[in-house]
């Protein structure tokens, strides 16, 4: 007897295929439907969730710890619910690319972002921005300032990742995040160090020109590492009108599409705002491509990806 999850996943290839065949049999109609209802409230959760986990820590007197105990433990529960319910059972498979995905992330998420938002960044917002200074609404509610501090920055990274696209040059670095073969929550940080540099001097200068103030932009910093970490996640769900506000996994794989016309697409980092602005967003009805990556050829060796970029300008 088939599973509830095969039957669920022949629901949906019909569905794609536009046959009429039903959906579930008789047996399987509730485990199916519990199934469908999870998938629809998985994202808001886990993300409500991870931001509720950052607020309690952040009144604690070590929140950069705290965030790390709540970033780690998603990825831990996200690692769990890739084999108990994937988007593509196909992508379970290993790629060979598990030491590369770790080495970039170290290199690109914690050493130049860490250095660049720590030292740099915040520093330079606390002497742009400080408290009480500026057009900033310091009297609005905490969530309200956040989602205002998203959107500026957002305008930012969207750029950052369009040009990344448009530009031969910094599409050099961008591919090595699009040479991945599976989206997974471990490649989440699969980027070129040159690439994220760019990308946080774009999200964050926007923000600081703006007058973002430091808490916020640590705030912004918190969630934008939340976002990606479900964005890549090979998970089994479903968003609804959640697609026109947020990065939501579901576009994000067409975003990895080989065929540039679905993959020059869906460029938020968190919100699809300017997507929506600027004509790029993408969300067809239709199932997104399991066969993912880029046509050019990547080496497979950490060092050799980082170096491969540079190879290519000269």
């Amino acid at each position: 007897m088939s599973s509830s999850a095969e039957l669920l996943d022949k629901s949906e290839s019909s569905r794609d295929a536009g046959t009429a065949t039903p959906l579930v049999q008789p047996r399987a109609t509730a485990a199916t439907r519990t199934k469908v209802a999870v998938s629809y409230i998985l994202w808001p959760l886990l993300m409500i969730s991870a931001i509720a986990a950052s607020h309690a820590g952040m009144q604690t007197a070590h929140p950069i710890l705290w965030f790390n105990v709540s970033y780690f433990s998603l990825a831990g529960l996200l690692f769990l619910l890739e084999r108990f319910m994937p988007h593509e059972r196909q992508w379970l498979a290993n790629d060979g690319q598990l030491l590369p995905d770790i080495g970039h992330t170290v290199l690109s998420k914690l050493a130049v972002q860490a250095l660049v938002l720590s030292v740099g960044v915040m520093g330079a917002a606390q002497a742009v921005a400080p408290p009480g200074a500026g057009w900033w609404p310091h009297d609005w509610p905490l969530a309200l300032q956040v989602l205002l501090g998203m959107t500026i920055a957002e305008l930012g990274f969207y750029w950052a990742h369009r040009l990344a696209h448009e530009r031969p040059l910094l599409w050099r670095f961008h591919a090595v995040h699009h040479s991945v073969t599976r989206l997974w929550f471990v490649n989440t940080g699969r980027f070129h160090f040159i690439n994220t540099v760019i990308s946080v001097a774009f999200g964050t200068g926007v923000a600081l020109a703006a007058g973002v103030p430091k808490d916020i932009l640590i705030w912004v910093s918190a969630i934008t590492a939340y976002v990606g970490l479900l964005t890549h996640c090979n998970v089994e769900m479903r968003f609804g009108v959640l697609n026109y506000l947020f990065n939501t996994p579901a576009l994000h794989r067409w975003h990895h599409s080989m065929a540039r016309e679905e993959g020059d697409r869906n460029y938020g980092e968190n919100l699809m705002l300017f997507d929506l602005l600027f004509g790029s967003f993408f969300n067809p009805d239709r199932r997104p491509p399991a066969d993912i990556g880029i046509r050019e050829p990547m080496p497979t060796t950490l060092a050799a990806q980082i170096a491969h970029p540079f190879r290519r300008a000269a």
